[in-house]
């Protein structure tokens, strides 16, 4: 494993990876926020200047930091040779199409959940929506702390994205994000969300299948943060030294 660099160092995200880099011995090059995010990090994180000095002096960067940022930091580990894991949730098609860009000349894995167990989740609803038939309604419900900002979150998506592709379909056709207005009954075959937004809950999905007569759920709770912190890394010690291309948290769990 190399040095790590981590952009948006003073979120909480940058913080828990600083802490678990530190209990597992892992060097952390340094850390790189916006200005109006500096202040205070994790004990023994410095900041570097800016984003391509920091991926000078790093192997991998992690960057949890905001959308528009990214192309910033996509082009500062091009230019350094550096891989990169992209946490950062909120990504629009633009944000995809930068990434399968620098995919070209760097190794780059993005995730919406760094957790190991969230992607196994993902990796059981694809199966489950593969061999339940359209009678069988899918709704995705997810709960997070009072101060995040995008809706449905980046996993509830994830975990629509594999429903879809057990279904032989995309998100574009099949999602349903808003019922409000709606007098019709529900489309066989679609995929519903529901959001909620209170206290400091660290990120509740569950998936819900249901038919006529009975219901298969397939969840996922986070108690706190560190479990992203801790897949973050291990995502990252992975991709150190892996070739240029467009990596998925599936193929560090190495699922089909």
């Amino acid at each position: 494993m190399g040095r790590i660099g981590i952009l948006g160092a003073s979120g909480r995200m940058g913080r828990a990876i600083a802490q678990v880099c530190r209990e597992q011995g892992i060097d952390v090059a340094g850390g790189v926020d916006r200005p109006e995010f500096g202040g205070e990090v994790a004990p023994g994180l410095s900041f570097e200047s800016d984003a391509v000095a920091l991926a000078r002096i790093s192997d991998v960067l992690v960057d949890f930091s905001a959308p528009s940022a990214l192309a910033g930091h996509l082009a500062a580990a091009q230019a350094a040779g550096a891989a990169i894991v992209v946490g950062t949730t909120g990504l629009q098609r633009e944000h995809h199409h930068a990434i399968d860009a620098a995919a070209r000349d760097i190794a780059v894995l993005q995730a919406a959940n760094t957790s190991l167990g969230v992607n196994l989740l993902a990796h059981l609803v694809r199966q489950a929506a593969s061999r339940l038939g359209p009678d069988w309604d899918i709704e995705i419900l997810e709960m997070h702390h009072r101060h995040k900002v995008d809706a449905p979150s980046g996993t509830a998506l994830l975990l629509g994205q594999a429903a879809a592709e057990g279904r032989g379909g995309t998100l574009d056709a099949l999602n349903r994000f808003d019922r409000m207005g709606v007098a019709a009954p529900r489309e066989e075959g679609t995929i519903g969300y529901a959001s909620l937004r209170g206290g400091s809950v660290a990120g509740d999905h569950v998936t819900i299948f249901a038919a006529e007569g009975e219901r298969i759920e397939l969840g996922h709770r986070a108690e706190n943060r560190t479990i992203f912190a801790r897949g973050a890394v291990r995502a990252a010690s992975w991709l150190a030294g892996k070739p240029a291309g467009r990596y998925a948290m599936t193929d560090v769990l190495d699922l089909p």
